[in-house]
């Protein structure tokens, strides 16, 4: 059996958790070993974790973690350049061409560990097993309107926090929308189709929106899309990708576009792929908003965590995605665990 370490999370504003008290349960009736971290942000409270069999270490305490403990997390490790010599599940956001990446996958090298990329577990046929991308689609709607009514103030999108539910979170969005006097923007939603497209028409959708969902067929031809600047708000649902044709060139800051708010859901602005070219850096939650035009204004919202801002439905979804997987890591060199070993193996070569 296998003992899984569930590592508190070190990157501010990242309340979210991989796995449930239910889903310890489940995994140490299977005999499974696991150990939680302490933390005080996570929106599962440790003790929940504990009245379920947990072992509990401090916060940060994986890196002196038996050598043959598995780490569980979400985001980044600390950057701390130290060598990683555990095997890691989380989002490494480390096979795009990432300069961060790059450092990483280097990390991983030097300790002898490997990364399982939650975003490369996947099935026979390519599909992932378990993503946190509705969320992420309902929540970038969210904050790109946000960006879109701060506009109207003569603003710039002030910071965001969590919300306690999804339905407060709709209910501050439309009460925004209403103080403009009812402005009810159209928006097109690029991958409306997938998880994260899903997402964020449905909230578009919950707001009184025209929608234009674009998915496959749309863009076949590669483009130029002028459709995108017709619309008030763009919903970029695609990860960047080799072969994903660019949606916004770098001169769509021109004056003549309706365009006043892109919402990079997918978030790869480093990438070699990005489909967006008029910006080159990630967004927060203290300034969700880069203005990159004015006369008129043209804001990106890309903030790369964006399911943590609700984050007891995220990880309520996400867990119970995974929790299949993760029954069967006591085999993580077969079926979905070996393909992303496979992956990283193939990667952390090229570092």
């Amino acid at each position: 059996m296998a003992h899984l370490w569930v590592r508190a999370e070190s990157r501010p504003n990242e309340d979210r958790t991989g796995i449930t008290p239910e889903g310890v349960r489940r995994l140490r009736q299977q005999g499974h070993r696991i150990t939680v971290e302490e933390s005080a942000r996570r929106v599962i409270p440790t003790a929940a974790y504990a009245r379920e069999g947990a072992e509990i270490a401090p916060e940060g305490s994986w890196l002196s973690a038996p050598p043959d403990a598995i780490i569980l997390g979400l985001k980044e490790l600390p950057g701390d350049g130290t060598p990683l010599s555990h095997r890691h599940v989380m989002f490494g956001h480390a096979y795009k061409g990432q300069p961060a990446g790059r450092i990483l996958l280097s990390r991983f090298r030097e300790g002898g560990g490997a990364l399982y990329d939650l975003e490369y577990l996947t099935d026979e046929t390519g599909r992932r097993l378990a993503a946190f991308g509705y969320w992420a689609g309902f929540a970038g709607a969210a904050v790109s309107l946000k960006c879109l009514t701060a506009q109207h103030r003569g603003e710039i999108c002030p910071p965001v926090r969590a919300y306690p539910s999804q339905e407060a979170m709709l209910e501050e969005v439309r009460a925004e929308l209403d103080g403009t006097g009812g402005m009810r923007p159209h928006a097109i939603v690029i991958g409306a189709k997938g998880r994260v497209g899903t997402g964020a028409a449905d909230f578009c959708t919950a707001m009184g929106m025209p929608v234009t969902r674009w998915d496959m067929e749309e863009t076949a031809h590669g483009g130029p899309f002028p459709e995108i600047l017709q619309h008030e708000v763009f919903l970029n649902c695609i990860l960047a990708r080799p072969g994903t044709p660019v949606f916004v060139p770098a001169d769509a800051t021109a004056p003549g576009r309706r365009l006043r708010v892109i919402g990079d859901i997918a978030c790869d602005p480093t990438s070699d792929f990005s489909p967006i070219k008029v910006y080159d850096r990630a967004t927060d939650w203290n300034a969700p908003a880069l203005r990159v035009a004015t006369d008129p204004a043209l804001d990106v919202m890309a903030i790369d965590n964006l399911p943590s801002l609700l984050p007891a439905e995220s990880s309520e979804d996400f867990a119970r995605q995974l929790l299949p997987v993760l029954e069967t890591i006591d085999r993580i060199e077969d079926g979905p665990w070996g393909r992303a070993r496979a992956l990283f193996d193939n990667h952390v070569k090229e570092a």
